[in-house]
């Protein structure tokens, strides 16, 4: 058999890479020497088509159904929610903005959370509070109400991204993440076609218990998620260290792979205040967080306003509901598409920055035509399919260029909480003034494509000035293992995906 020692190469680009049945180290804690094979019942791609199957699916439903949750006041606004609650002026707006308040406060808390209790205790019990919530969405009686559901709603999904990204990037080598990542980020444009689709049929329920068709999509897709937590709570995956569905030998081989990808993962460790501030002095940081934050305006611009706008094409509710459905579709294929073709080239910038410009055109084409309605619709397309596939890249190449798990719970938390700053700024930037050209949408979106291009450009940049400098300085240096640990991505040893 053949041995791969992790000090030798601690990049992506290495002969691990192209192998599936090799041996990796494990080592009591911070000993090399010791070898382990990859187990003699398996191969390394079964057992990573056996992690595929008990990993992206439960968590791809769970991000789908708090989606749709999030966004499915859209819908029901469509079939007269606004009306009946007597909404008047931006108070629409307010109700969406309010969600974010929590949902960006809690972000950190929440990994810190997660990583404390088992994913699948942390995770269903949060997707048990947010269906239950999304349920008494369907019964407030006015905006008070609306604004209270809407609130704590936000506190319970603020750990449902940055916690499953946080939990997939502990268990793939960076070769391996994208397709993943952009797969389960795949089930927000999903949730928006089921979305639209559940809505068309549902709002056929207007007048059944008396109750409008708007509440029965709350209460309808509430009902589903809360039975689906209990579901979780048994299958939701837990870290590799912690999971009852690998046998010892595997878990040892899974942990071994990671930390010739990644380095060791301190998952031994507890996080600590220092951790974070050490964290978030790192500049490529905070660049990553302005590569999402000007991602989300146009995301959640789009997600929340996307069947108003085709409202004012001439189609009826129903008819809205069903054109809302292409779009999505055809971001989850340009997304899947993107996917597939960073991980075959090992390159993430190039395809990030590839799709923001395809969302610019669509913003561009909106922005200067008012009269042609299938072209319109059309620039809609361009709209998701360019900022629902730049999303994933963004999150995943951020998230897997940090090592550990002290750097990365802390870094990803970071950037998706920082990031949905930008859904505050989303839900205010598409006003019922402005209807139907919504041309001061349409602006601020664009603009902020434009600072989510120059904060790739700036983090490519840094971590590709790293490398250079680490190549250029002796790979040992004296550290100890433990000293390589803590520092995580730091390692002069540790390489960057670009």
């Amino acid at each position: 058999m053949r041995f791969f020692n992790e000090k030798a190469n601690a990049s992506p680009a290495s002969s691990l890479d192209h192998a599936n049945d090799r041996d990796y180290p494990h080592t009591n804690e911070y000993d090399d020497d010791l070898h382990v094979e990859c187990p003699p019942h398996t191969t390394e791609r079964k057992l990573v088509r056996k992690i595929d199957i008990h990993v992206i699916p439960c968590l791809c439903i769970m991000y789908l159904l708090a989606f749709l949750d999030r966004v499915n006041i859209a819908n029901a606004n469509v079939y007269g929610l606004a009306k009946q609650l007597h909404l008047t002026g931006n108070q629409y707006n307010v109700a969406l903005v309010i969600f974010f308040v929590p949902y960006v406060l809690f972000e950190i808390p929440s990994n810190l959370l997660l990583k404390r209790f088992k994913p699948h205790v942390w995770l269903s019990l949060n997707m048990f509070l947010f269906g239950f919530t999304t349920i008494m969405e369907g019964v407030v009686k006015n905006y008070s109400g609306l604004l209270a559901v809407r609130f704590f709603l936000g506190v319970f999904e603020t750990g449902m991204f940055p916690g499953a990204f946080y939990l997939i990037g502990m268990w793939y080598r960076r070769s391996e993440s994208q397709k993943r990542f952009s797969f389960f980020f795949a089930s927000t444009t999903l949730s928006g076609a089921f979305g639209g689709l559940l809505a068309a049929a549902i709002g056929k329920m207007d007048g059944v218990a008396g109750y409008a068709g708007w509440r029965w999509i709350f209460i309808l897709e509430g009902c589903l998620t809360v039975a689906f937590s209990f579901v979780f709570f048994f299958t939701l995956p837990d870290f590799p260290e912690e999971s009852k569905w690998l046998t010892s030998e595997e878990k040892d081989y899974v942990s071994a792979r990671l930390r010739a990808d990644q380095g060791r993962s301190a998952r031994e460790r507890q996080i600590t205040a220092k951790d974070v501030g050490r964290v978030l002095m790192d500049y490529k940081v905070i660049a990553a967080g302005f590569m999402y934050f000007g991602l989300i305006v146009p995301a959640y611009g789009y997600a929340y306003f996307a069947p108003g706008i085709i409202k004012t094409y001439g189609y009826s509710a129903i008819q809205t509901q069903l054109h809302s459905v292409p779009p999505w579709v055809a971001a989850f294929g340009f997304a899947m598409l993107t996917a597939t073709l960073s991980d075959i080239t090992q390159k993430r910038a190039p395809f990030a920055i590839g799709c923001i410009c395809v969302a610019i055109a669509g913003f561009a084409i909106l922005i200067t035509v008012h009269n042609n309605g299938p072209l319109e619709y059309a620039a809609l397309f361009l709209v998701a399919m360019g900022a629902y596939s730049a999303m994933p890249i963004i999150v995943c190449w951020f998230g897997q260029n940090l090592g550990g798990h002290h750097r990365r719970s802390v870094g990803t938390a970071w950037q998706i909480g920082f990031g949905n700053i930008g859904g505050i700024i989303a839900v205010w930037a598409f006003l019922a003034k402005d209807a139907p050209k919504y041309v001061t949408g349409y602006s601020i979106c664009l603009a902020f494509t434009v600072i989510s291009i120059i904060a790739c450009i700036v983090y490519g940049v840094g971590c590709w000035a790293a490398n250079r400098r680490r190549d250029r300085t002796p790979v040992d240096i004296g550290l100890t293992e433990y000293e390589k640990t803590e520092m995580g991505d730091m390692n002069p040893e540790y390489r960057y995906l670009l």
